[in-house]
């Protein structure tokens, strides 16, 4: 139960009354506060994407690639730092909001624009704004259905796992020696940035893996997988995890169609 304002007494005699905060058994609001922790994560994943787009401007396409993917590692590190710390605040919520938006919604479809796209004219950048419009959308759902939706799936392709697909094409292609100038190559690319664009406001189900207990003791075989599953993305990083990420892409479609089937 929470506690009754205090009433005292000002220098006139008249009655102050004091609020009391909550004990510790009563509601906690997230603070308004901004804490520089898990922000310096949060503003390092901003400049990530930022980097993103000016590497893409100046051609150099394999950074552009690169910087999208770490600009996800940092984002999946701000949320966790500031939970382990005890830092949430309203603030970050929005600012993260914000910075996915750049990171994972306009720096990758300009990346992907700047490689490929434009070759198809009003095609092409119409490929790219469904992307950046697809990601918008995908956010503030992913806002407005926080406290509501099930903890253990997504709805629609996470903005990250989508900005993954379309950086890590980008990636591949710069890697390989693929130019983008080619009318092939701008066809697979918009179809590519475009159908991520729509995953991403579709209602199929990911999984979150939220429920996974990274905190709990595992056998030695679980940890000899994980070193494996390291060296097989040193094997050839962007084709791996351009890999990776497409199966999680199809698993929502295949989800869907296997409980439609049952």
């Amino acid at each position: 139960m929470s506690a009754q304002p205090s009433q005292s007494e000002d220098s006139d005699g008249k009655p102050v009354v004091r609020p009391v905060e909550e004990n510790q058994s009563g509601p906690r609001h997230r603070s308004r506060g901004i804490y520089l922790l898990p922000n310096l994560f949060t503003t390092a994943a901003l400049f990530s994407g930022f980097y993103a787009i000016v590497s893409g401007m100046n051609g150099n396409f394999a950074t552009a690639g690169i910087a999208v993917f770490v600009a996800m590692v940092l984002d999946g590190m701000d949320g966790r730092v500031a939970r382990m710390t005890h830092t949430q605040s309203e603030f970050g919520a929005q600012y993260d909001s914000l910075s996915d938006m750049v990171a994972f919604g306009v720096a990758p479809a300009l990346v992907a624009f700047t490689w490929s796209v434009s070759m198809l004219g009003k095609i092409g950048w119409m490929a790219a704004f469904i992307y950046v419009a697809g990601a918008a959308l995908r956010l503030a759902r992913f806002n407005t259905q926080i406290e509501t939706a099930d903890k253990r799936y997504f709805t629609g392709l996470p903005s990250p796992s989508a900005a993954a697909l379309v950086a890590g094409m980008v990636w591949v292609g710069a890697d390989l020696g693929i130019s983008g100038d080619q009318f092939g190559v701008a066809v697979v690319a918009t179809l590519f940035t475009a159908i991520a664009g729509a995953l991403m406001v579709s209602n199929f189900k990911y999984d979150s893996f939220k429920q996974l207990d990274l905190k709990g003791r595992v056998p030695f075989v679980a940890l000899l997988a994980m070193v494996m599953v390291f060296a097989v993305i040193m094997l050839h990083p962007p084709t791996v995890l351009l890999t990776l990420f497409a199966v999680y892409a199809i698993s929502g479609p295949l989800r869907s169609a296997w409980n439609r089937t049952r």
